[in-house]
C-alpha cells in the first residue's frame, strides 16, 4: 500500500535542493571559475582556492546540502507509487544523494588543509598529489560518474513510473531527456567535446522538471490520465497527491 504524505512536505526539500544546487553552482562559477578551474594545474587550483577560501567553502557546502537533500526527496517521491520500480527508485535516489554529497564535501573538509600545505615548498608536491587523488576518487569517480549515473537512473525511473499515474506526456519526456543529458557528464573526465555543456543543460532541465513535480503536488491533483487508465486508479492517484 502507498504511504501518502502532505504536498508541502514533499515540495519543501525539492525546492530547497533546486535552489541550493543552482545557487551553489552559480556562486562557484563567479568566485572560483568552477568547473573550468579543474582543468588547470593542481598547484594553481589550490592557490586560487586559498585566495577565496571562505567563499569557495561556503558555496561548496551549499552545493553539498542540495545533494544531500536528494535523500529525503527520494523517500518522499517514492510515496507517490508503491510499485517495485518506484521502490528501486528510492534506493537509487538515496545512493545518488550520498555519493554526490561525499564527493562535494571534500572541498570544505579536505581541500583547506591541502591548500595550506601547498603554500610550503617542502609539502607542495605531496599536497598537490593528494589533491589529485581526492579529485579522482571522490570527485570524478564517486561524486561525478556514480552521481550522474544514479541521478539519471532515478529520474528515468520516476518519470516513467509517474507516467502511469496520470502525469502528462511532456513531464515524462522532459524527465527522460534530462536523465539522458545528465548521463553525458560521465564522459566529461575524458574531455569529450560537449559532454560538460550537455550535462549542465541536463541539470537545468532537471531543475525545471523537479519544480514541475512540486507544482503538481501543491495543486493536489494529477493532470489528465492516459486513456488506458481506469477511473478507479486515477482517483486513487489524485487522493495520494492531495493528502
Amino acid at each position: 500500500m502507498t504511504t501518502s504524505t502532505s504536498p508541502a512536505r514533499t515540495a519543501v526539500p525539492i525546492v530547497a535542493a533546486v535552489l541550493s544546487m543552482n545557487a551553489g553552482f552559480i556562486g562557484l562559477g563567479a568566485v572560483f571559475d568552477y568547473p573550468k578551474v579543474l582543468a588547470r594545474p593542481s598547484a594553481e587550483v589550490l592557490a586560487l582556492f586559498r585566495a577565496q577560501e571562505t567563499a569557495v567553502v561556503s558555496w561548496f557546502a551549499l552545493l553539498a546540502l542540495g545533494a544531500a537533500l536528494f535523500i529525503p526527496i527520494a523517500i518522499l517521491v517514492g510515496r507517490l507509487d508503491d510499485s517495485p520500480r518506484m521502490r528501486w527508485a528510492v534506493r537509487i535516489g538515496i545512493a545518488a544523494g550520498v555519493v554526490q554529497a561525499i564527493g562535494l564535501l571534500r572541498w570544505p573538509l579536505l581541500v583547506p588543509t591541502l591548500a595550506d600545505r601547498a603554500t610550503h615548498a617542502a609539502e607542495n608536491s605531496s599536497a598537490t598529489r593528494q589533491f589529485e587523488i581526492a579529485n579522482l576518487v571522490l570527485g570524478s569517480t564517486l561524486g561525478e560518474t556514480c552521481g550522474y549515473a544514479l541521478t539519471a537512473a532515478w529520474t528515468l525511473l520516476v518519470a516513467t513510473v509517474l507516467s502511469r499515474n496520470g502525469f502528462p506526456r511532456w513531464f515524462t519526456v522532459s524527465g527522460i531527456a534530462a536523465a539522458v543529458l545528465i548521463l553525458t557528464g560521465i564522459a566529461a573526465p575524458w574531455h569529450i567535446p560537449g559532454a560538460q555543456q550537455l550535462n549542465f543543460l541536463g541539470y537545468v532541465l532537471w531543475s525545471l522538471w523537479m519544480l514541475a513535480l512540486v507544482g503538481f503536488a501543491l495543486r493536489g491533483i494529477t493532470p489528465r490520465s492516459r486513456p488506458h487508465q481506469s477511473p478507479r486508479r486515477v482517483a486513487a492517484t489524485r487522493i495520494r497527491l492531495s493528502r
